[in-house]
């Protein structure tokens, strides 16, 4: 895979952000304009700047960009806790109190928790917004109705991470702490509540229609029987079949497009975060995954971290012939477009692969050494040349293609294989593999995962699936339930501690 930028490296600086160590390399240079277009992960399309609708909605939709996708929020805690995703300490680099290490090896506590409390405040910061504004924006019956929306999917984050939260509705006003069922309940509620007055068809981009609450309780009775011990998987069909049936929606035709630079209005997106460079600014994949030299790869404006990239196992879980694997991953020797290596003139002596910047799949170790140029990286939202840190590509918080995957499974659930082989091989077919029969639940998960990877998913189906406690790279084994919640952090119990309603901890932390 050739990616790259004529360079010429010349010094030599202490590098910042998140991934801090003693000396990084400064990267300069001969910076062509030339690229390769069998470049994987390399866009030259800019998204289409949408005007923010003139709804008086604005202020809280923007509230999905927080933790969505980018480093120490929701996104984080979700994908280094799974086997999706992992950061290596690599000497002093991405040690940061060892929060990422525990989060890989399910030894997270209540203290320490660094991207735990920030989902926390993250979600709900949304669900603040959503109350003030339902409270004083004088806003039309559509216009509580977006954000009753908003404000379920927000909290059915706060549902599947932490279980046991308040369910704030009205700004200013103190309540006692739900149990996981009341929660599920009230997400079902706002969200059946809202769907009369939610636009039938498309909305305006960024918004919620009916489609949009109906994908969100697929996804909720999928989860169901985890959340409340109950299991919905009818409904979870019936909430599924809406969104399918309404002709809406249609698969991207190709798959990468779902996710690229240009992915505006991209015909499967149903809900996004919409990021913009300029005007909604933090998606920064490229910065939390690309090493630090790759910023001639892609002539980004800023030094990346290097710090997140995928497990070996996982990375391997695709076939060779897999497109998604083709987009969803970086590896291989990084190059300029003339064939000539990017180098890192910081490297480890005893890595074998040299100063010459080579991703492979395989890691060495987690910590405390791990390599600077091991793992697959994570490539899904393309690059596009020249770029910011933040990124333009929009996020895709509900889609089609987990819409299908979410009745697939329901069907699967409920013996009804054949429908549900049906419903997974229009993914597998887009991706240019195989038909799967027989269907399996191990085929089954491992399918959500490559389909869904970097989404932020995963965490949740490994659970649901009983899997969350098994062994994988650097991660023992373990049947702890209380790891099937986070906890809840310490900053914020202690913050309730004169209220008349306190918080309580998560059973076992």
């Amino acid at each position: 895979m050739n990616k790259l930028i004529k360079v010429t490296l010349v010094s030599v600086i202490a590098c910042g952000a998140f991934s801090c160590t003693d000396l990084e390399e400064e990267i300069k240079g001969d910076l062509t304009e030339q690229i390769d277009p069998a470049n994987q992960g390399v866009g030259t399309k800019n998204n289409v700047n949408k005007a923010t609708p003139s709804d008086g909605l604005a202020g809280a939709f923007s509230r999905v960009l927080n933790g969505t996708a980018n480093h120490g929020s929701y996104f984080s805690i979700q994908e280094v806790s799974s086997d999706e995703a992992v950061i290596t300490q690599k000497g002093g680099d991405w040690f940061d109190g060892g929060i990422w290490l525990t989060m890989h090896r399910h030894q997270f506590a209540s203290t320490g928790l660094g991207g735990i409390n920030g989902a926390w405040e993250d979600t709900y910061g949304g669900i603040f917004q959503c109350n003030d504004l339902l409270k004083n924006g004088n806003l039309t019956n559509v216009g509580k109705a977006q954000l009753r929306f908003l404000r379920a999917y927000f909290y059915w984050r706060l549902l599947d991470t932490f279980g046991r939260v308040k369910i704030v509705t009205e700004p200013g006003v103190d309540v006692p702490q739900a149990t996981r069922t009341e929660v599920y309940n009230f997400v079902e509620s706002e969200l059946l509540a809202a769907i009369p007055d939610l636009p039938a068809g498309k909305q305006e981009y960024g918004r919620a229609n009916q489609s949009g609450a109906y994908a969100l309780l697929s996804r909720l009775y999928l989860n169901a029987g985890v959340y409340t011990g109950t299991t919905k998987y009818a409904e979870a069909i019936t909430a599924a079949d809406m969104v399918i049936n309404s002709g809406l929606y249609t698969l991207s035709a190709e798959y990468s497009d779902v996710f690229s630079p240009a992915n505006v209005e991209n015909p499967e997106h149903i809900f996004v975060a919409p990021y913009d460079e300029s005007t909604g600014g933090g998606m920064n994949f490229a910065q939390m995954t690309l090493h630090y030299p790759s910023q001639l790869t892609y002539k980004l404006a800023q030094q990346p971290w290097n710090g997140y990239s995928t497990l070996e196992e996982f990375y391997n879980s695709y076939e060779a012939a897999d497109k998604r694997r083709a987009n969803n991953f970086i590896v291989g020797p990084q190059t300029d477009v003339n064939g000539n290596p990017i180098l890192d003139l910081a490297f480890d002596k005893a890595d074998p692969d040299g100063a010459e910047i080579n991703y492979t799949p395989a890691i060495n170790e987690l910590a405390p050494n791990g390599s600077r140029q091991a793992g697959a990286r994570l490539g899904k939202f393309s690059f596009k040349l020249g770029q910011n840190p933040d990124m333009d590509n929009d996020f895709p918080l509900l889609r089609l293609g987990e819409v299908i995957l979410n009745k697939a499974e329901a069907q699967f659930r409920l013996g009804q294989v054949a429908a549900a082989e049906t419903e997974v091989n229009k993914l597998r077919t887009r991706a240019g593999v195989g038909t799967i029969a027989p269907l399996t639940e191990g085929k089954l998960l491992a399918e959500r995962g490559r389909e869904l990877f970097q989404e932020a998913l995963r965490r949740t189906d490994l659970i649901r699936f009983g899997a969350w406690g098994n062994a994988w790279w650097e991660k023992p084994a373990h049947s702890d339930p209380k790891y099937n919640l986070f906890p809840i952090p310490n900053e914020q119990i202690q913050a309730t501690a004169a209220s008349t309603f306190k918080l309580t901890q998560n059973p076992g932390y």
